[in-house]
């Protein structure tokens, strides 16, 4: 998981600990990312904070 985090890159769909599902669209530093979460909408996200990272154009997982 920490390595997946790590390797976070532009386009790729993360999860946070909080269960915001959002798509990367800029690695800040090693610490930080932008994530859109709806359209031209975007946070920044402490990488430490998210708790899954999915495939690009992976589907979201109903009744998970």
């Amino acid at each position: 998981h920490r390595e997946m985090v790590a390797n976070l890159r532009r386009g790729d769909t993360v999860v946070t600990s909080g269960g915001i599902i959002g798509k990367v669209t800029k690695v800040r530093d090693e610490a930080e990312i932008e994530v859109e979460i709806a359209d031209n909408t975007r946070v920044r996200v402490i990488k430490s904070t998210v708790s899954e990272v999915r495939a690009k154009g992976e589907p979201v997982k109903e009744g998970a």
